[in-house]
Order: C-alpha cells, then sequence, then structure tokens
C-alpha cells in the first residue's frame, strides 16, 4: 500500500493547490539551506535554481529540469523571510516554502504547490512526494533509492494513487504522454 502525505486544497482566493509537509529535527535555519541553497536543492528538488537575490522581484533561473521544455526557464521571487518563508513562480505554477521552528529544535518545513490548473494536482503531489522523500533520506545522510523524479517506478505508483484519493488529474506528464 502507497502512503500518500499530501493534500488538495482550494486557497482562500481560489486558486487549485497541493500541500506536503514534513518535521525535521534540525533548527529552522538548516532546513532554510534546504529550500534556498542551491547545493542543497541538488539532493532532492527536480530543477535545481538559482538567483542572484532571494528578494522580491528578483529573477529565479531553472536548470536540469526534468521537463526539457523548461530548460532555462525562469521564474520570480514572491516573497523572502529568510529563515520562516520562500515563494516563487515556476511555470505558471508558483512554490511556497514555509519554515516554522518547533519547540524541540527541529523545524516543520510545508511546501505548497499553487497550480496554475487543478489538472495538475495528481502529478504533481506524486512528484513532490518523491522529491520530499529524497530530502528526507539526505536529512538522515543517506542517498535517495533510485530517482526521486520521471515517470517510472514510483513515481507511477504515487500518481495513480493520487488520483484514487480523488486529487484532479489529466495534465500532461513529461516523459509518461511522450510514450503514448
Amino acid at each position: 500500500m502507497t502512503t500518500l502525505t499530501g493534500t488538495w486544497l482550494t486557497l482562500d482566493d481560489g486558486r487549485p493547490a497541493v500541500r506536503l509537509t514534513r518535521t525535521y529535527p534540525r533548527p529552522v535555519e538548516r532546513v532554510w539551506r534546504y529550500v534556498s541553497d542551491p547545493a542543497e536543492l541538488r539532493h532532492w528538488f527536480p530543477s535545481p535554481f538559482r538567483a542572484d537575490e532571494l528578494e522580491p522581484g528578483a529573477t529565479v533561473f531553472f536548470s536540469d529540469a526534468p521537463d526539457a521544455a523548461e530548460q532555462g526557464a525562469t521564474g520570480t521571487v514572491l516573497t523572502a523571510d529568510p529563515p520562516r518563508g520562500l515563494a516563487y513562480t515556476w511555470g505558471g505554477d508558483e512554490l511556497r516554502f514555509a519554515l516554522e521552528p518547533l519547540g524541540d529544535g527541529g523545524t516543520r518545513l510545508t511546501l505548497t504547490n499553487v497550480l496554475e490548473t487543478a489538472t495538475g494536482a495528481a502529478r504533481n503531489a506524486a512528484g513532490w512526494e518523491l522529491c520530499l522523500t529524497a530530502l528526507d533520506a539526505a536529512d538522515s545522510g543517506r542517498a535517495p533509492d533510485g530517482p526521486h523524479t520521471g515517470a517510472s517506478g514510483p513515481w507511477k505508483e504515487l500518481y495513480d494513487a493520487y488520483i484514487a484519493a480523488g486529487f484532479p488529474s489529466g495534465a500532461p506528464v513529461p516523459g509518461l504522454d511522450d510514450l503514448t
């Protein structure tokens, strides 16, 4: 049985989103580096980025995107509040990272992917599930098991499970739709 940690929601402004949360036994400053430092992003993020500055309005440059159409894509920093929060655009989506220090010295990381269209919910939730599993492994000092992105193996199982859980689907799936 596949364990799903994502939730499907509609934000107060009516936009669709998926949200995943993880807790790490690290201080908030350490977890901030997981979401903002290109060297740390390489361990888990599907398309590492760099930004000359992490401040609202700054351009974010993405590389190594799983979808060749996204190579060289850019986004815009929407908010940056080190070490508590970071949000930026990526294609038609918006990514929000909220970090909350916990009383035990750990940190709760909440990733909210505001979707361009609801049909991306199952696809993106499955992808973020694998990405955060890779971050969990990196946080524990382990190498991730297999690829953490792509349309094969674990991703497809998660995707199907999110569809079965009622998440909207139908958005193109790079690498999978190309095979049909």
